[in-house]
């Protein structure tokens, strides 16, 4: 007979709530396209020969858009108060970044080094916070807040150098959303992988 003192502390207590692997699923998908999106948009703001501030404009605020909707869609799919505040939190720095880079008049490459940087900064610190307050499993944490860390590290080097270019600033915002994002895709690849395990581990479960 198998008791659940035989399974790993965090699958008892996540096979406790309804319908995990229904939201393992949708928060492993959510975080994938977080970071193939932050993965995309890393390698063209690399690629793009001879950037203009404009056009970086548009590629930020085109990214903030569609990550706070993705935040919005990890929120929903949560069943506790914690993780929802959290991605709720980061779904509207990610849209207030958004519009302030859209409407700023006149934008320049300092302008938009402070708004990024900000950015990165606020969005980093609530990472880290919601890593620390979620219940999801330690790995997927720990990458929460290994992502948490990658942005606050970004916007302290945006803050300690605001006078470079819009090709400088291009390659530093890039090479930040390929590590953000590779960070996404792993810890949903964690995510759905354990909500596979929880899946497989229900039959046993009720045979005990």
């Amino acid at each position: 007979m198998t008791s659940a003192s035989d399974f790993p502390d965090d699958v008892v207590r996540l096979r406790q709530a309804k319908g995990m692997p229904f939201m393992f699923k949708s928060t492993s998908t959510s975080l994938i396209l977080l970071g193939i999106l932050a993965v995309i948009v890393g390698i063209i703001a690399i690629a793009w020969p001879g950037v203009t501030i404009l056009a970086l404009v548009i590629l930020f605020a085109i990214y903030a858009f569609m990550a706070a909707g993705l935040q919005g869609a990890r929120a929903f799919s949560s069943r506790n108060a914690g993780p929802v505040f959290g991605h709720l939190l980061l779904g509207l720095i990610d849209l207030a970044a958004g519009v302030v880079a859209l409407v700023w008049p006149g934008p320049t490459a300092y302008v938009l080094v402070i708004i990024v940087a900000a950015w990165a900064l606020v969005g980093g610190f609530a990472e880290i916070f919601a890593g620390f307050q979620s219940r999801e499993t330690a790995g997927t944490r720990a990458m929460f807040i290994i992502a948490g860390l990658v942005s606050v590290a970004f916007g302290v080097v945006l803050f300690a150098r605001p006078n470079v270019g819009a090709v400088t600033l291009a390659l530093l915002f890039g090479l930040y959303s390929m590590i953000y994002g590779f960070s996404q895709i792993t810890a949903g690849v964690q995510a759905r992988q354990l909500g596979k395990t929880v899946q497989s581990l229900s039959p046993l479960h009720k045979a005990a």
